[in-house]
């Protein structure tokens, strides 16, 4: 198991409908996120600075395989064109990354 994070910003005038899309997530896309090894998945919202942290268990093999099988799916392809427009990535993010990733440097169980 790899713990993982990473973050963006949400738009300000955006953040009730953020919330409300999160309230009531597609159950075919809870499913989709479980299908693809991901457990214990959560983002949290830092108001009034607006940025979305998102932190999860991947219990997979191949993050990148997983990754391009979420991509792929048509539900989610309509799921992340009503959530991207709510948010606004991180200008340091890297290349190719919506969120961006962070590194883990402290955990205790």
């Amino acid at each position: 198991m790899q713990r993982m994070g990473m973050m963006i910003g949400l738009n300000g005038e955006k953040v009730a409908e953020y919330k409300r899309l999160h309230a009531a997530v597609w159950p075919e896309i809870l499913a989709l996120i479980s299908n693809c090894n991901i457990r214990n998945y959560t983002i949290f919202l830092r108001e009034p600075e607006n940025i979305l942290f998102g932190t999860w268990e991947y219990h997979g093999t191949d993050f990148a395989e997983d990754m391009a099988k979420m991509a792929a799916d048509p539900k989610n392809g309509e799921w992340w064109a009503v959530c991207m427009p709510c948010q606004v990535p991180l200008a340091t993010r890297a290349p190719g990354e919506w969120w961006a990733m962070m590194d883990e440097v402290f955990h205790l169980d």
